[in-house]
């Protein structure tokens, strides 16, 4: 069984469901020029609409009562409640959030709110670069001491900063980054980011920590388990060494306020480490995390990379296509390590490897490292989703992706493991932050396309009506 008071529910995020995106005071966020790029170069749908959540909020959280919900984790938009980043709030942006925390605690389900997720205020990035300069940690404070002060009576269950290890990884699909600094010469503005971010993290914490009595915090991470391709002693190195960029670099800030020594040392090696003001790792070790919610999608597998000269470091690759194979590239850092693909596992068409046992590998190895309680805030497959004439959808494998996932989880539970909640990615169909929306996640369908927006009407999928039966079970019946 699952631990009585186990949180079971969904995720989004506002700016890939709320719409609205210039309504009732909002300005753009940098996510809202992003996709319109995306829109102009893919097709991809803008934010504009997206799901349009801002206008169906009271449909959304009903049809999360009917499916069991007992937790909703969702972000608020920066620029919904300061539409210039800082100054004076929108009231109207302060009330929508009310209105949907009210609706959520009225149907009996916990709102898990996530301060940042991707969506910088534009009018920050046009003044002076957004998170490419210091001054969005004193701009970030306000803004978290502000919600942590406005919501803190309602919400118990805060994370800070969403993905920073995705942001340094796809740093273009995640932060407006000016072309002149796309060269290759400034990738140490990548590491410079997350060490704002992590500044701002420990801020949130010691924020919620003071203002919400009986308030928890924790990042949320973008976490992938790394495989060595084979037991060679250098492939095994290198999974070693690809742990430490590409996971620990980060939970070892959360949990020991420190870099870790390895992917530190490489960095200062390769010009690439931050640069740290005095003070600066005497705040991030105050920040303390009571957990760490992971955003788990899937496993990754890393080689040995000769250090020859003839290979140059690269980034993570993408599949924009959607057909397995048309993945760009694999991170590569020469005398590191080098990502691959995982030949004993499947992938979905975007090219990310399905493995279940992955969560467990995970969610064992952080709380044999760390003994802080987990929560899963985002976990799903993104897949093409067909509405048939008679309006259902059919999403078998879904169902099977996410059921194998949850007893995995479970396995962990019963090896001692203390995870909070199961909140997979996402409640509702939703913009793709690379992919548009035409790669559909949700347990509920949202008629639209991505040049299309339609009405945005909500239908349950499959996954709906089992996913309720999971809940009602306490995840007993899987069938």
């Amino acid at each position: 069984m699952f631990p009585k008071g186990f949180l079971w529910g969904a995720s989004t995020s506002a700016y890939q469901v709320e719409g609205a995106a210039y309504e009732d005071g909002k300005k753009a966020s940098q996510q809202d020029i992003i996709n319109k790029d995306s829109f102009q170069k893919y097709g991809f749908a803008t934010a504009d609409v997206a799901s349009d959540e801002y206008h169906h909020y009271k449909e959304d959280v009903a049809l999360m009562k009917e499916c069991g919900f007992s937790s909703y984790r969702f972000s608020i938009a920066w620029a919904r409640i300061f539409p210039d980043g800082n100054g004076e709030p929108n009231p109207k942006g302060v009330q929508y959030y009310h209105n949907l925390i009210h609706e959520l605690k009225a149907a009996g389900i916990e709102p898990i709110v996530t301060m940042y997720h991707y969506d910088c205020p534009w009018a920050l990035v046009e003044k002076y670069g957004g998170w490419l300069n210091r001054q969005i940690v004193d701009d970030f404070a306000k803004y978290a001491e502000f919600l942590v002060k406005e919501y803190g009576k309602e919400v118990r269950i805060w994370t800070t900063i969403n993905e920073q290890s995705i942001i340094v990884q796809y740093w273009t699909q995640k932060c407006y980054i000016p072309e002149e600094l796309l060269d290759g010469n400034h990738n140490q503005l990548r590491y410079q980011i997350n060490h704002y971010m992590n500044l701002c993290h420990a801020i949130a914490c010691n924020l919620v920590h003071t203002y919400v009595p009986d308030g928890i915090v924790g990042a949320a991470l973008g976490y992938s388990c790394i495989y060595p391709l084979t037991s060679r002693p250098e492939d095994c190195m290198a999974m070693q060494n690809a742990q430490a960029l590409r996971n620990d670099y980060y939970t070892d800030i959360y949990f020991k306020g420190i870099y870790n020594k390895a992917a530190d040392t490489y960095l200062k090696e390769h010009g690439l480490a931050p640069v740290i003001e005095n003070g600066d790792m005497d705040l991030i070790a105050s920040g303390t995390s009571d957990f760490l919610a992971l955003n788990y999608y899937a496993s990754e597998c890393a080689k040995a990379c000769p250090a020859d000269g003839k290979i140059q470091i690269q980034w993570s690759g993408v599949n924009r296509s959607g057909k397995k194979g048309d993945i760009s590239g694999f991170e590569t850092h020469p005398g590191f390590y080098q990502m691959c693909k995982n030949p004993n596992l499947d992938t979905t068409d975007w090219d990310w490897a399905i493995d279940p046992t992955g969560m467990e590998y995970m969610l064992r190895d952080l709380y044999n490292r760390y003994n802080k309680p987990l929560m899963i805030t985002e976990n799903g497959l993104g897949a093409y989703d067909t509405l048939t004439e008679d309006g259902k959808i059919h999403d078998s494998y879904r169902i099977d992706y996410l059921r194998e996932h949850i007893r995995a989880m479970k396995r962990a539970i019963d090896k001692g493991v203390e995870v909070i909640s199961y909140n997979p990615w996402s409640a509702i169909d939703l913009l793709s932050t690379s992919n548009g929306v035409k790669k559909r996640y949700g347990l509920i369908y949202v008629d639209r396309t991505d040049d299309d927006p339609k009405n945005c009407a909500r239908i349950r999928k499959d996954s709906f009506y089992w996913y309720k039966k999971v809940i009602a079970s306490n995840a007993e019946d899987l069938t």
